[in-house]
């Protein structure tokens, strides 16, 4: 029994001593658990690689080098150029394949809000069009599309035609919009 005791007593004091001896414990504040290994960086060497780094793209981006090849940290990073992607107002978008369901869709691209369609009649019409509907802006308005019309032959169009076109694409989302806020 007396062995045992002397035993725990031994293996406590060997326990304290060993995380006395870590550092500075916890009675100071600093349990030694958050402490940088030697090989890991500091804060400001971290922060002092990231605008080297960030001068030294600018400089290739400006004598027109190649960037450096991506790595997995890019997924992490928001340094998406804001140009390349567009966002396209539901209404708009919905409306114009409403009004244009006449044409044979070709290519929707929903990222840079351009819809394309292949030649068709419409109804009450003997001539064939075709469209390319560009949504530019998440306003619903006259300025966010853009709508192109060519006849089979490759002629133009008359502006009133196209003109029509739109009015009824931005008279048929304004229709969807007044529907979705009654719900």
């Amino acid at each position: 029994m007396f062995f045992h005791r002397l035993a725990r007593v031994v293996i406590l004091t060997g326990v304290v001593g060993g995380l006395a001896a870590c550092g500075g414990g916890f009675a100071s504040g600093d349990s030694g658990l958050f402490r940088r290994s030697p090989g890991i960086p500091s804060e400001r060497q971290l922060e002092q690689k990231a605008r080297a780094d960030a001068q030294r793209e600018a400089l290739a981006r400006a004598s027109g080098q190649e960037e450096r090849g991506s790595t997995i940290w890019d997924l992490f990073s928001n340094s998406d150029d804001p140009n390349t992607t567009v966002e396209v107002n539901k209404y708009l978008w919905q409306a114009s394949l409403e009004i244009l369901n006449f044409l044979p869709i070709e290519s929707v691209d929903p990222f840079t809000g351009v819809i394309s369609t292949g030649y068709g009649t419409p109804p009450g019409g003997g001539r064939a069009y075709r469209a390319t509907v560009y949504v530019q802006d998440p306003a619903l308005d006259a300025r966010s599309l853009r709508v192109a019309l060519q006849t089979r032959g490759g002629g133009a169009v008359a502006a009133e035609t196209a003109r029509s076109i739109e009015d009824a694409i931005l008279t048929r989302a304004r229709q969807l919009r007044i529907r979705d806020s009654n719900l």
